[in-house]
């Protein structure tokens, strides 16, 4: 009895310490389940949101591909194009990344968009060029653009030196300014007009029926054929000398190529609605990169 007795005390007086003890390892093992969920959960979080800030980065979602003021080219491009994007002179900007015409730039090349110093450039590895007709106004178009920074444009009308005929049809009066005889691509209603501020639009859009013939709004040199500029679709840039740029958006159907040289009024390509709502021409015209309004310089209507 006396065992039994000193036995159940002892058993008494052991059995807090065991529960006490057995408790404290549960709440280590909760505890450790705890953190250990918590640290699962911390990392699954900080993987998805790493995954998320990439798909920012993804090429059909950031465009163009532009990094401290910098452009990366990709397949495709053109300096011209590029320069259009950021309202630069071409020259400009190729000279300040040491190149010289016929401005060949390669997929993956590095393009600095500030008017200082030049530019590191490297290749990506792929083909440098597609091949056009020989232009010393022509760019190689890359083997391998949309955010934009424009360039104000200047608001002073320039001067106009002779105006056609107004009794003529509209698709053939010319208007000269700037030593080039100018004439409308298109003889549709001005559904939009050019304008600087609010509402920004760099051009005029013209409507018209799908098909429509577009023309030349004058003598110049095809320098980009595409649709490779977001926004613009099938998109024509012609050069007419070393100041003046027109381009011609959203057509159905290109029919010129780069390099090719191009008359007032020829047609070179068939109204659409690429990059659009409706079937309408997007016209502009750029002064040294920047864009003016093409009303200036095109004849009365």
């Amino acid at each position: 009895m006396r065992l039994l007795r000193g036995s159940a005390q002892a058993g008494l007086s052991a059995s807090p310490r065991f529960l006490f003890g057995a408790h404290s390892s549960a709440c280590t093992s909760e505890t450790g389940k705890f953190w250990f969920f918590l640290i699962a959960f911390l990392f699954l979080s900080g993987s998805l949101s790493g995954c998320n800030t990439q798909a920012l980065y993804r090429d059909d979602i950031y465009n163009p591909p532009v990094y401290w003021g910098r452009h990366v080219v990709r397949e495709g491009e053109t300096l011209y194009g590029i320069a259009w994007i950021y309202g630069r002179d071409y020259r400009e900007l190729g000279n300040a990344n040491g190149l010289s015409p016929p401005w060949t730039i390669r997929a993956g090349q590095v393009l600095r968009l500030d008017r200082r110093g030049t530019a590191t450039s490297g290749s990506g590895g792929r083909a440098t060029a597609k091949a056009s007709r020989p232009s010393a106004n022509t760019s190689a178009r890359a083997s391998g653009a949309r955010s934009p920074v424009p360039t104000p444009a200047s608001t002073r009308k320039p001067a106009v030196t002779r105006q056609s005929d107004n009794s003529a049809p509209l698709a053939s009066r010319t208007q000269t300014v700037a030593s080039i005889p100018w004439r409308w691509p298109h003889s549709g209603t001005v559904i939009a007009g050019y304008s600087s501020s609010g509402k920004v639009n760099k051009g005029v859009d013209i409507a018209g029926k799908a098909g429509d013939a577009v023309r030349a709004a004058a003598d110049g040199s095809v320098v980009y054929a595409g649709n490779g500029l977001l926004g613009y679709g099938n998109l024509i840039i012609v050069n007419h000398n070393e100041q003046y740029l027109s381009a011609y958006a959203h057509n159905r159907k290109i029919l010129v190529s780069e390099g090719e040289g191009v008359k007032a009024g020829q047609v070179i390509a068939e109204l659409g609605g690429s990059g659009s709502d409706r079937p309408m021409l997007h016209f502009e015209i750029r002064k040294n990169g920047n864009p003016v309004d093409p009303t200036h310089y095109l004849p009365p209507r």
